[in-house]
């Protein structure tokens, strides 16, 4: 049988071990406030099983296993703060605090003024049951989304730990002299190996977690422009594919709009590339003003944004039009001084049967129908009518007779 000296070495080198492996992630990723709390967790849990040690090596005194449980059990409220930040749910320190409180006392009052240890076990367990519940709540949670499998295997290892507490407190209750915080047997040992067995397992939870996290985080900020925020052309295109299939198998309309900014070259000539850096933001700011939910505005590249309307005919494609139009015009007219005043121009289209699969044949369209709006004038939009004669797939040859400019 494995030592009681041993057992809690083990139990130390394996929660500084996670404690360092998470402090490398919260230096890596400071944004990430989750495994801060993970990074505590694990600490502290080191820290109760060293004092734990004090008790065989230097003491005979239970003052060391009481600070040590008080421990772990500040550790498991530490990882269920963390799953709690990870979900971007309210974290409090009131209930961390009393329930180590709680456990701190209550360990006191049966080991100094009333020694049982009956009565500290089911403390004890109480106490390290109560978070670890919360946690698989936590983890199971609707609202959460869709379970991950770093969620789903911490929910089974939590779930693990909370039924080998609960199997411990009835054969301390059946027979208290078989476990015992001070003299260890083989169940005793096998129990603590277990433990530190399934909190590894734990963390390599909450770290699938936290990696899964992080690559879907990487994933958005590949489908973002960098300068305004809003998505960029792979993420319109993407879109775009969706809304085609989506219209193709319902035969439901959407609708897009082409934008450009009139004279966009001559901005960045005069004034410089940061004014025109920030004409590209005030312009996104405007913009998303006048969306409705559900609309989508990305910058596709240079001075060029587009807007897609899903659920959305023709009609009300122009309508969203002239009120990007209405509020970029208005704020035109209340430049003064150093201002640079902003004009658009935009092109309107409606996916049609002919255009099925191919988001490619939307973009072309309303390109066409902004190449229309420029030479009427710019600062104005045109649509492409749906009645024209089938798209072509390159879309070079489309009929004038296709478009129509509306001032």
């Amino acid at each position: 049988m494995l030592s009681v000296p041993t057992l809690w070495t083990v139990f130390v080198i394996n929660f500084l071990a996670l404690g360092l492996i998470w402090a490398y992630v919260t230096h890596s990723y400071p944004a990430f406030g989750a495994a801060r709390f993970w990074t505590g967790s694990a600490f502290a849990a080191a820290a109760g099983a060293a004092i734990a040690m004090l008790r065989v090596v230097l003491t005979d005194s239970l003052l060391p296993l009481i600070v040590a449980g008080t421990l772990l059990i500040l550790a498991a409220c530490l990882a269920e703060m963390g799953v709690r930040c990870f979900y971007g749910r309210p974290v409090t320190w009131r209930g961390t605090a009393l329930l180590s409180g709680l456990t701190f006392a209550g360990l006191g009052v049966f080991v100094f003024a009333y020694d049982s240890m009956p009565a500290r076990v089911v403390i004890y367990t109480a106490a390290q049951i109560t978070p670890m519940a919360l946690t698989v709540k936590l983890l199971l949670a609707p609202a959460n989304g869709r379970v991950t499998p770093g969620a789903r295997l911490a929910t089974i290892v939590a779930t693990m730990i909370i039924g080998i507490y609960a199997l411990r407190l009835v054969g301390v209750l059946v027979e208290p002299a078989d476990f015992s915080f001070v003299h260890f047997n083989a169940g005793q040992s096998l129990v603590i190996l277990l433990l530190v067995f399934l909190s590894m397992a734990l963390n390599f939870g909450f770290l699938l977690m936290a990696m899964d996290r992080l690559r879907s985080e990487v994933a958005d900020l590949a489908l973002l422009d960098d300068l305004t925020g809003v998505g960029n052309r792979r993420h319109l295109v993407q879109r775009l594919t969706e809304e085609c299939a989506r219209s193709d198998r319902s035969g439901d309309p959407f609708a897009l709009l082409v934008i450009d900014l009139d004279g966009f070259k001559g901005i960045n000539d005069t004034h410089g590339h940061a004014a025109g850096d920030a004409c590209l933001q005030h312009f996104t700011l405007m913009a998303q003003t006048r969306l409705r939910a559900g609309d989508m505005l990305a910058r596709t590249g240079g001075d060029e944004f587009c807007i897609v309307l899903p659920s959305s005919t023709l009609r009300e494609g122009a309508m969203i039009a002239r009120r990007v139009l209405e509020v970029v015009r208005a704020d035109a007219e209340q430049c003064t001084g150093g201002d640079i005043p902003i004009a658009v121009s935009i092109g309107v289209a409606q996916w049609s049967r002919e255009i099925g699969l191919h988001p490619d044949r939307l973009i072309a369209a309303a390109d066409h129908a902004l190449y229309d709006a420029k030479k009427g004038g710019k600062n104005g939009y045109s649509t492409y009518e749906p009645g024209a004669p089938p798209l072509a797939p390159d879309m070079t040859d489309l009929p004038e007779s296709a478009l129509r400019r509306s001032a």
